[in-house]
């Protein structure tokens, strides 16, 4: 992050560095007041002074500024998301910033909450080319940018955003699908504030018919109500006719390819196909994770 560092002084109302550095147990006591001395002594921002020192580094002042800013991300070893959840953990990574400018590029050709346009499917012809991942780490981004996010796993044959995000998969979408009341099927994630995640559930045998009934539509209709962005992760479109049918829900759709494991056949046939069905696609992605 190449942000100027700020100051201890504080004079907006927002925690001193020092102060969150401390409190995340990255500074001591004793070193905050040699910082505080060097910076009066010679005039320097106090990230500058603490560097000088050598008693904290570039990322623990990007973790302190992050947190005055309000911008959420998690710390390693102390959160239940997977560590490849990179936009959580290392947002000011080469990855991340990536991921950043893929964000930037759906907000200015796709989400358009006027239009009705909050949902976007994440999708790809075969399996291992990053759907879940590229799904996971957009719906943290779109979080940090403080934007409602709801992240739903509508691949009832393999889920993975319950791993990723380490919430409890005993009910979830199959469960909604089915009729029944799950009111806590949605799971809030305390430390990525405006992210939510509504996992797969339990796997039913009849995964297509579920999918296939319109109480999916209805539901991420309802959910449009209250968040700001939706990201549906969905089966591989070559494997079953599940992404389809999630995909014309969406309206939308964001295709993934991944170097030497894409087809180029199978991209094309499962984008002409999602043409076919007038779904728009968004953008596609070369997923190099």
């Amino acid at each position: 992050m190449n942000a100027p560092l700020t100051s201890a002084v504080n004079v907006s109302g927002e925690q001193p560095i020092g102060a969150i550095l401390m409190a995340a147990g990255r500074l001591r006591a004793d070193e905050n007041e040699q910082i505080l001395r060097l910076q009066r002594e010679k005039g320097l921002r106090f990230g500058d002074a603490a560097l000088q020192l050598g008693v904290v580094t570039t990322t623990d002042i990007d973790y302190a500024m992050a947190r005055q800013f309000d911008y959420p991300y998690l710390q390693r070893g102390k959160s239940n998301v997977s560590m490849s959840v990179v936009a959580a953990y290392s947002p000011f990574c080469a990855q991340s910033e990536a991921l950043r400018a893929l964000r930037s590029q759906l907000m200015l050709r796709w989400f358009n909450p006027q239009a009705g346009r909050k949902m976007l499917a994440v999708v790809s012809a075969q399996p291992g080319e990053g759907r879940s991942w590229m799904a996971a780490n957009l719906a943290v981004m779109f979080a940090q940018l403080g934007e409602r996010t709801l992240l739903v796993d509508a691949d009832l044959r393999r889920p993975a955003q319950h791993k990723l995000f380490g919430v409890d998969n005993r009910s979830g979408l199959s469960s909604l699908l089915h009729g029944r009341a799950v009111p806590d099927a949605i799971r809030w994630l305390p430390d990525l504030r405006m992210l939510a995640v509504l996992p797969a559930g339990v796997l039913p045998p009849n995964p297509q018919e579920l999918l296939a009934r319109p109480s999916l539509g209805m539901l991420l209709h309802q959910y449009a109500a209250s968040f700001d962005v939706i990201i549906i992760d969905t089966p591989a479109g070559e494997d079953c006719a599940d992404g389809m049918m999630v995909a014309v829900r969406a309206k939308g759709v964001l295709m993934v390819a991944r170097p030497h494991v894409s087809r180029v056949a199978s991209v094309r046939r499962y984008a002409r196909r999602l043409n076919e069905a007038g779904v728009g696609l968004a953008g596609s992605v070369i997923n190099g994770d």
